[in-house]
C-alpha cells in the first residue's frame, strides 16, 4: 500500500458529476493555485463495463477496479475509504458540478435547504443530470458530514449572454418562465480562462468536445454565446444527443411514432447523434478505427461531427468579427487529431492559422476546487 499522504490545510473535495460517471479530485492550497492529492473518475457506472480508477498526487495507481458501479453514491463510499487510508484530513468543503440551476440559481453558491428545493423545481431542465446530482449531495451529507457543500453551476458562465444570443424566438411568456439559452460546459471553459489568464485574446473560440459537446464565443474572457442551449440536449451533434433538430422532426415523430415523453427523451438523449449515423457506435477510438477499415458509417458520423463543429467556428468567427485563439478541449477535442483537422480544414481564409489552435485539456475539478475555497472564505 502506498504510503500515507498528509496535508496539514484545509481539503477540499471536487465531484464532477456526468450522467454516468463521477469524476473527483482532492485538493489543498498550495502557493499559486488549487494542489491535487489524489484525482480519480468513476466511469460507465450502472453497466457492465464499469470501471473506477484513483490516482496520487504522483501518479501513482491507488485503485484500479473493473467491476460494476451501481451508482454515483456507490462510487463516492469507495472515494471516501481511500481518502481515510491515505488522507489523514478530511475535506473540510465539497463542491459539485451541477449542469443546470435553472432559472433562479445563476451562480455559485452554498448548498442551503432552498438551493435543493429550487434543484428539485429545475429537474425538468435536466432530467439526466440534476437527480444524480441531489442523490449525490445527499450521499456526501452522510459521509462527510461536517463538511459545508457548494454547488458550481455549468451554466453560469453563460450569465454574461446578451439577450440577443440567450432569449428564443418564442413567445416572451416562455422565457418568463425561464426557457431560454443557457450554455453550459461553464467550468472547462472558466478553467481554460484562469489557464490563459492575461494572455487570452479579445477574440477566442472555446470547443469543448467529448461524449458532451459544444462551442463558445468569448470576448475579453466572457461568453457572448454558446452552442447549447436550454438543456445540453442543443447544439451540435453528440456522442448520442441529437443536438439541434428541426422542430418538423420533432412534431412528425410525435404524430407519426405516437412516441410518449420518456421514449422521446430516450431516442434524443442516449440513440442519436454519432451513435445513430454510425449504426450503433459512440466511442471515438472505435469509430476512427473502423474509419481506417473504410467503414463508411463510421465515416460519415466523424464528418458530419466536424462538420457541425467547423460551422460552428465560422459562425463564432464572424460574431466576433475575427478570431485570435481557438482551443481543442474535452476528451475528443484533446485526443482526435481527425476530428480537429477535419473540424479546421479550410478555415484558413478566416485568418485560423496553426499558431492559432490550441489543445488544452479541461480543468473542471480544480476549477471547482478553486470556487469552493473562495465561497468558503467568504461564509467564514
Amino acid at each position: 500500500m502506498a504510503e500515507k499522504l498528509t496535508s496539514e490545510k484545509d481539503l477540499t473535495l471536487a465531484l464532477n458529476s456526468g450522467s454516468s460517471s463521477l469524476k473527483f479530485g482532492v485538493y489543498y492550497r498550495g502557493a499559486t493555485d488549487e494542489e491535487a492529492l489524489l484525482t480519480g473518475s468513476a466511469d460507465g457506472i450502472g453497466r457492465s463495463t464499469g470501471s473506477l480508477h484513483i490516482r496520487s498526487s504522483t501518479g501513482e495507481t491507488l485503485v484500479q477496479r473493473e467491476s460494476i458501479l451501481e451508482s454515483q453514491s456507490n462510487a463516492l463510499a469507495t472515494i471516501s475509504e481511500v481518502i481515510q487510508d491515505h488522507i489523514h484530513n478530511a475535506p473540510v468543503a465539497v463542491g459539485h458540478r451541477i449542469v443546470h440551476g435553472g432559472p433562479k440559481l445563476l451562480a455559485h453558491q452554498r448548498i442551503t435547504p432552498m438551493v435543493l428545493h429550487e434543484l428539485r423545481s429545475a429537474t425538468h431542465f435536466a432530467p439526466l443530470h440534476i437527480p444524480q446530482s441531489l442523490s449525490l449531495i445527499a450521499s456526501v451529507q452522510a459521509i462527510f458530514s461536517h463538511a459545508e457543500q457548494f454547488a458550481c453551476f455549468d451554466d453560469a458562465f453563460h450569465q454574461t449572454m446578451p439577450e440577443v444570443a440567450a432569449h428564443l424566438p418564442i413567445p416572451q411568456r416562455y422565457f418568463d418562465a425561464g426557457i431560454r439559452r443557457y450554455g453550459f460546459h461553464g467550468l472547462s471553459y472558466e478553467s481554460l480562462v484562469h489557464h490563459f489568464g492575461t494572455q487570452l485574446p479579445e477574440r477566442a473560440i472555446f470547443a469543448h468536445l467529448g461524449n458532451g459537446a459544444s462551442l463558445c464565443a468569448l470576448r475579453n474572457g466572457r461568453s457572448i454565446d454558446t452552442s447549447m442551449g436550454l438543456t445540453p440536449t442543443g447544439g451540435i451533434l453528440m456522442s448520442t444527443r441529437t443536438g439541434d433538430l428541426d422542430p418538423g422532426v420533432l412534431l412528425y415523430l410525435l404524430r407519426n411514432e405516437n412516441l410518449r415523453a420518456d421514449e422521446f427523451e430516450n431516442l434524443i438523449n442516449h440513440e442519436s447523434g454519432l451513435f445513430a449515423l454510425s449504426s450503433g457506435e459512440s466511442d471515438l477510438k472505435a469509430l476512427e478505427s473502423r474509419v481506417r477499415s473504410g467503414d463508411p458509417k463510421a465515416t460519415l458520423a466523424l464528418d458530419v461531427f466536424a462538420v457541425s463543429v467547423r460551422k460552428t467556428i465560422g459562425a463564432y468567427t464572424a460574431l466576433l468579427g475575427g478570431v485570435d485563439l481557438l482551443v481543442f478541449t474535452g476528451g475528443i477535442g484533446e485526443h482526435s487529431n481527425y476530428v480537429r483537422s477535419a473540424a479546421t480544414d479550410g478555415l484558413g481564409f478566416l485568418g485560423l492559422t496553426e499558431e492559432k489552435i490550441q489543445i488544452v485539456p479541461a480543468q473542471e475539478e480544480k476549477q471547482i476546487a478553486r470556487h469552493c475555497r473562495a465561497m468558503l472564505a467568504q461564509s467564514r
